[in-house]
């Protein structure tokens, strides 16, 4: 970002918000700029930005959708997201998906990769990338307090969940076709 740069910190809770001004004034912090509101209505304007980045917090979102199109709406063309985010690989059981203290751990919500990778290209973006950072195991998820969880289906020790903890990048093409034209036409950067 540099000196000569702006960051916007997005909240829905009034308690983040102080603690990240708080934060902010007592690291020096000038160029940083607090803003409420939810991901999937972002109070900014169009095409605002160059860089979007989230930790694991797009999970929690019940419209991931209405997420990416944010993104892709607020972004500059050619600008980019990352994501730190769970990933599902192959299919978690509804029990799971139900479960309130997974969704509270950014579990419940997770989108398998394929379905990533579709959301995220249905709102326009490409370049799509998904890093696996750790695959998580059952002994992962007893040390979090979800044993009588696993135990329902029979997963142990380093038995691996399905779960993983991935780096999720894309980027706002800098000339995006238009769906309403020909096949052959390109035109400029579109918003949302």
């Amino acid at each position: 970002m540099g000196p000569a740069g702006k960051a916007y910190g997005l909240d829905m809770t009034d308690e983040m918000l102080d603690l990240a001004r708080r934060n902010a004034r007592e690291a020096g912090v000038a160029n940083a700029e607090f803003l409420k509101g939810e991901m999937e209505a972002m109070p900014l304007p169009d095409g605002s930005a160059d860089v979007m980045i989230s930790n694991c917090v797009v999970n929690l979102s019940p419209d991931k959708d209405a997420v990416f199109r944010e993104a892709y709406r607020v972004l500059r063309p050619g600008g980019r997201i990352a994501i730190a985010d769970i990933v599902v690989r192959g299919q978690m059981p509804r029990l799971l998906q139900r479960s309130l203290e997974l969704w509270a751990g950014c579990l419940a919500g997770a989108l398998q990769e394929d379905e990533y990778r579709s959301k995220l290209a249905a709102a326009g973006f490409g370049e799509i990338d998904i890093e696996v950072t750790r695959e998580y195991t059952a002994s992962d998820a007893e040390g979090a307090g979800l044993g009588g969880l696993l135990q329902r289906y029979g997963k142990r020790g380093e038995e691996t969940l399905g779960f993983v903890s991935a780096m999720v990048r894309a980027r706002k093409p800098v000339l995006s076709r238009s769906p309403e034209r020909s096949e052959g036409a390109v035109e400029g950067p579109v918003n949302g």
